[in-house]
């Protein structure tokens, strides 16, 4: 077989594609089962972009462009999760930045010479302005990276899948109160602080607390709430949507 002068480029991509069978390494901490990739997180974010960037006023193109490439990176490093917890083990900030922009030179190369021409300049151009955060574009694609993984973790909490007894990666947050915690300081529109305020009374909510009191997802005397007396995780989406709209206030009343 011959293999045409676009042979470096297809090699990149099928590095690219590593993305699809990458996991999120939070959720493996947490033990959730068979959780996300970056892939499937990289169309969440994408998918608020186009969700919200008109209401954002943002150029919608150009963030939907910086949403798909913005962990990238991530095929040849690896997902490396931002940790609230004080315990936990992370990786140097200045090296992770500078094992991404090593990662995005190699992966740009790759496509030197490609037939038909590919815009990887363009590519690496998008990946730093991303990074960079200095565009209302970039911000808002941060904000939706921090929105779709509250959203993410209030459907795992829906769905049941991780146990929360299990574990001891999360030793300074119960269930999945890290990824908010995580997410929270670093919002910078009202946007973000709306959307998030919102899943995370959700969350609470999901959890069998009241949502409203001091954020561990009790009813104020350590134990679970009771909202419906169904076990937390069993529930179908369409049922726990219909529950949610019922509820006189969300703030997980009987009803």
């Amino acid at each position: 077989m011959t293999v045409s002068s676009s042979g470096d480029a297809i090699e990149t991509l099928l590095r690219a594609y590593g993305l699809k069978d990458e996991r999120r390494t939070g959720w493996q901490l947490r033990g959730v089962d068979d959780p996300e990739s970056v892939a499937g997180h990289t169309w969440g974010v994408s998918l608020l972009c186009l969700l919200f960037g008109e209401r954002a006023g943002v150029d919608v193109g150009r963030a939907l462009e910086l949403a798909v490439v913005h962990d990238l990176a991530e095929a040849e490093t690896g997902d490396v999760p931002t940790r609230a917890d004080s315990t936990a083990e992370t990786v140097d900030p200045d090296e992770k930045e500078r094992l991404e922009r090593e990662a995005m030179a190699e992966l740009v190369a790759g496509f030197d010479g490609a037939s038909p021409p590919v815009d990887a300049d363009g590519l690496l151009a998008r990946w730093e302005e991303y990074e960079a955060r200095d565009t209302p574009e970039a911000v808002f694609v941060k904000e939706m990276d921090l929105v779709d993984m509250c959203l993410q973790a209030l459907l795992y909490e829906l769905e049941g899948r991780y146990d929360p007894a299990e574990g001891d990666a999360f030793r300074e947050y119960d269930d999945l109160d890290e990824f908010f915690a995580t997410a929270e300081p670093r919002l910078r529109t009202e946007l973000g602080r709306e959307l998030v305020a919102d899943i995370r009374e959700r969350y609470e909510w999901a959890k069998g607390g009241d949502g409203t009191g001091d954020g561990d997802g009790t009813d104020g005397d350590g134990a679970r709430g009771d909202v419906g007396d169904e076990p937390r995780g069993h529930a179908e989406p369409a049922e726990v949507r219909d529950r949610w709209n019922r509820s006189a206030d969300r703030s997980g009343t009987d009803e």
